[in-house]
């Protein structure tokens, strides 16, 4: 069953009205049994780096921490090949023969590696992330987030960090060999293609290493096409196994509790529609997979923090013109 048009439209409507209190929306994206039934798109406002312009369906917008969610899927085709083992040691060299050497791809997945790393965007005090992305260490992030002091035990404590991201991409490029060439090749060859994300950029630093954190561009249509890759357990609409069956329910099973949401592994759980999780990136980017009810919802935007429990509201205003087992 489809939802109520008029409904639908007057939740978007709210999302796009000029006066919105949750800031700023640039493309949304309703994807209901695989067909776009709903989409909306703004105006990107003028920044330091250039004047505003329409957004269209064309448009390629950055992921920030959506990306998190695509490593996840990256990981999973090595997985399901062997090729990566999730209790294992993580391939980190530096780490053989410390008490890093304890913590395990797994770990690095749930957020609880034990090491530290303070998740701030605002640049007013100690921020690993800023200083990562943007700073000195911009050159080799996954260098610079592996040498961080290890402060809690492997496995103990959750502790959201994009640093842990950078370490796992830099194991998937390893795993993959052929450095920036070999891994942009692997992205594109077993993920983004075969997944419809014909839009897809990721970008790499000076050392080759994808940017998993953070840096995804691609179209909003393709953000969708990548949430409908889990919805249907990993399989393509005409049948191809992209990420090994299972594999979402790896990234949807509870590791963490956190304010507003829970935490699988490199997907946040949307805890009031049973089953739902969602790839979540920083201003309000958003792709959420409710499987029982046939759905998945992209929001890309430009939210400020303190806002971002006023957008929450309003995408829940969205899934909710949806009925489980529609």
């Amino acid at each position: 069953m489809r939802p109520d048009p008029a409904s639908l439209q007057r939740a978007l409507d709210t999302l796009y009205a000029p006066d919105a209190p949750h800031g700023v929306s640039l493309a949304t994206v309703v994807m209901h049994h695989g067909d776009i039934v709903a989409e909306r798109y703004g105006v990107q406002p003028d920044t330091p780096f250039g004047p505003g312009h329409p957004i269209t369906p064309d448009s390629t917008l950055i992921s920030w921490s959506m990306a998190k969610s695509i490593t996840h899927a990256a990981v999973g085709i090595l997985v399901g090949e062997r090729r990566l083992h999730l209790d294992a040691p993580a391939s980190v060299p530096a780490w053989q023969g410390t008490p890093k050497e304890a913590i395990t791809l797994q770990h690095l997945l749930e957020m609880r590696s034990g090491l530290l790393f303070v998740e701030d965007y605002v640049d007013d005090g100690v921020s690993h992330c800023l200083e990562m992305l943007f700073g000195a260490a911009s050159g080799d992030a996954a260098t610079y987030a592996a040498a961080l002091p290890l402060v809690t035990e492997p496995g103990s404590t959750f502790n959201y960090s994009s640093g842990t991201t950078n370490i796992v991409t830099r194991i998937i490029g390893d795993t993959v060999g052929g450095g920036r060439e070999g891994m942009e090749t692997f992205l594109r060859d077993r993920l983004f293609t075969p997944a419809g994300m014909h839009s897809a950029i990721p970008k790499f630093d000076d050392a080759g290493t994808w940017i998993g954190s953070s840096y995804v561009f691609a179209a909003a249509r393709d953000f969708a096409r990548f949430g409908e890759l889990y919805r249907n357990d990993g399989a393509t609409p005409d049948g191809r196994q992209v990420v090994p069956p299972g594999w979402r329910d790896h990234a949807r099973t509870w590791s963490a509790h956190d304010e507003q949401f829970d935490y699988g592994a490199h997907w946040w759980l949307w805890r009031e529609y049973p089953g739902a999780f969602g790839a979540h990136g920083y201003e309000g980017q958003y792709t959420v997979v409710v499987p029982s009810r046939s759905l998945v919802l992209v929001h890309l935007g430009k939210s400020p923090i303190e806002q971002r429990p006023i957008l929450n509201t309003m995408l829940r205003a969205v899934i909710d013109c949806f009925e489980d087992g529609s």
